[in-house]
């Protein structure tokens, strides 16, 4: 699965060709549980990952900047089967650029929907607090 990052990524902690971690080594640099690795495997959400002849998974840089773009979208609220389809199409190929760029872009606008209410939400919490602000110094002179 080829993944492109973003300007100002965080860098590996291992050169390419050096870059065989284990589940513990990608717990403590992505701060997911062994649990969510194993299911993002199960589930289609990563890519294969390759297994030392013992059976341990062995996970690449590549496969760090796929957990880093994933991370992204769920910090972003994107359903996980919008990032598995993602996932898929990924897999399938150049073919499939159309199709990601409608599932980016659609999710896109949802993603800017609720930065607006947010935005709309931290001016309300900013009108409250000036309210209990300004209160608490009349308070405070009496």
């Amino acid at each position: 699965m080829k993944v492109q990052t973003c300007a100002g990524a965080s860098t590996h902690p291992r050169p390419t060709g050096q870059d065989r971690y284990t589940i513990s080594e990608v717990v403590a640099h992505t701060g997911l549980s062994a649990h969510t690795l194993r299911w993002y495997e199960r589930i289609g959400l990563m890519p294969h990952v390759d297994r030392t002849h013992t059976g341990q998974r062995r996970f690449t840089n590549k496969d760090l900047d796929w957990l880093s773009l994933v991370g992204k979208l769920r910090l972003t609220g994107m359903p996980v089967a919008d990032m598995v389809r993602y996932a898929e199409l990924v897999r399938e190929g150049e073919h499939t650029f159309s199709e990601r760029e409608e599932l980016l872009t659609a999710h896109r606008e949802s993603v800017r929907q609720r930065i607006a209410e947010l935005q709309d939400t931290l001016q309300v919490l900013d009108f409250k607090i000036d309210i209990y602000a300004g209160g608490r110094r009349v308070t405070e002179r009496a």
